[in-house]
């Protein structure tokens, strides 16, 4: 009989594939995404050295009081803007996005659309 692998374990090898063909650099950092079944996580990271440049997610309390949800569409959009609007404090506007194996639709894509909208080049 042949078992049927896990939505995770699928994920989990999609990032895999996709970690393969890009990571961010110095002028070009990646953006990571990690969506769970209650909250959503957003890094920008500079690969070459390992270092989380920016992150925002919906456990921070000054996200989370602007939220009815933590884990729907609007959750999501607002957590794109906040990344944004903190990566180009920091000077940082071209980007690589990682959607760390997710399908591009929903939450993820409500995520790109903002960050885009706010300034972030991907």
């Amino acid at each position: 009989m042949v078992s049927k692998k896990s939505r995770s374990e699928i994920r989990r090898k999609k990032h895999l594939k996709l970690r393969n063909r890009f990571s961010g650099t110095t002028q070009r950092p990646r953006l990571a995404v990690f969506r769970s079944n209650n909250h959503m996580y957003a890094q920008i990271i500079d690969d070459t050295v390992g270092n989380t440049l920016v992150s925002a997610s919906t456990l921070q309390k000054e996200v989370k009081a602007e939220l009815e949800k933590t884990n729907d569409v609007n959750a999501a959009a607002y957590l794109g803007k906040v990344i944004a609007e903190r990566a180009i404090e920091k000077g940082i506007t071209e980007v690589v996005f990682d959607r760390g194996g997710f399908i591009y639709q929903g939450k993820i894509k409500a995520l790109a659309d903002a960050a885009r909208e706010a300034g972030l080049n991907f």
